[in-house]
């Protein structure tokens, strides 16, 4: 059922409040997605949280890849605390509205999280790159400071594209329809509402894309190119081992994110399905998010020794 968007327009019949679309009109559906939804929020949350922790408080991972393993972590919870909680509301309750105001900053912050986690994915591969292509100068190349710079230019990166989208979409009229057919205000469904030509709109937002997902994406993938290279002349299988199990996390990770992620911002707007969209939305917000510390702590054992070693300390600390 459609609502009535004149409620909600003001004297020059703009909208300035936006209401999302009901997941489904059986309360026990809504009731189990947000269960469901609710469990991987929360083990997103925690293991995240416990991932960047453990760094933070372990001395022996404080190099350059758990610097941006702890970076990662930090832009998943941002990442998954700028859309779920308003999409757990979503689903258990009749105020699903949402004002123009607190859909763009919703949309900012989505947009600048995820936009610096490609950025930042890209430059973790330039640190395996590095390490196992170039061992002699690594300690030297990936200093401190240069760790930082690139974290910051993810970041950096992240904030402009976010704030330039937002501020371009939200510079739009909307006229009605006021009823956005997702879970969040993500970019495609919000541009879907703006009255007139915005084409120009849509551009920018598959050259953004273009940018920020496919250009990190290739970047990536020649890193990897190159260490397989060098893995394949190394004469140790021992060597080989190691070389490739401290690249399968983040391979792994790359795949989810940029695969979902590719889907939704590069296919033609011809192909586009709201309930496709919503399916995938869900997939890189909630369940990557939940499923990085996962990879990451299972299968690396210093990360797994500075979680048994955090957890024990806040086990001790609650038994005093």
């Amino acid at each position: 059922m459609s609502l009535n968007c004149s409620l909600w327009q003001d004297n020059s019949m703009s909208v300035k409040r936006f209401a999302f679309v009901k997941f489904s009109e059986v309360t026990e559906q809504c009731f189990l997605l947000f269960s469901l939804i609710l469990v991987m929020f929360l083990a997103s949350l925690s293991g995240n949280a416990l991932i960047a922790l453990a760094i933070w408080t372990n001395p022996a991972l404080h190099t350059p890849m758990y610097f941006f393993l702890a970076n990662l972590s930090l832009l998943e919870i941002g990442y998954t605390c700028s859309t779920i909680p308003k999409m757990l509301q979503n689903l258990v309750s009749e105020a699903r509205g949402i004002s123009r105001e607190g859909c763009a900053i919703q949309m900012f912050f989505f947009t600048l999280f995820g936009i610096s986690e490609c950025c930042l994915l890209a430059a973790m591969a330039f640190d395996r790159y590095m390490a196992i292509c170039s061992p002699l100068h690594y300690a030297t190349r990936m200093s401190h400071g240069m760790c930082v710079h690139l974290a910051m230019v993810s970041w950096g990166v992240g904030c402009i594209v976010g704030l330039g989208q937002t501020s371009y979409i939200f510079s739009l009229d909307f006229c009605g329809p006021c009823e956005i057919d997702h879970f969040f205000c993500d970019l495609p469904p919000v541009l879907a509402l703006a009255c007139g030509d915005t084409s120009h709109n849509e551009a920018a937002v598959f050259v953004a894309a273009i940018l920020c997902i496919s250009s990190p994406f290739l970047l990536i993938i020649a890193s990897y190119g190159r260490i397989l290279a060098a893995v394949l002349v190394m004469p140790s299988p021992e060597g080989r081992q190691k070389a490739l199990s401290t690249c399968s996390s983040h391979l792994l990770v790359v795949t989810l994110f940029y695969g979902s992620g590719s889907v939704t911002y590069l296919r033609p707007k011809a192909s586009r399905s709201p309930g496709v969209d919503k399916l995938l939305a869900l997939f890189y917000t909630v369940v990557t998010s939940m499923l990085n510390p996962i990879i990451y702590s299972l299968r690396n054992k210093e990360v797994k020794t500075a979680l048994r070693r955090t957890l024990g300390k806040k086990n001790v600390l609650t038994h005093r």
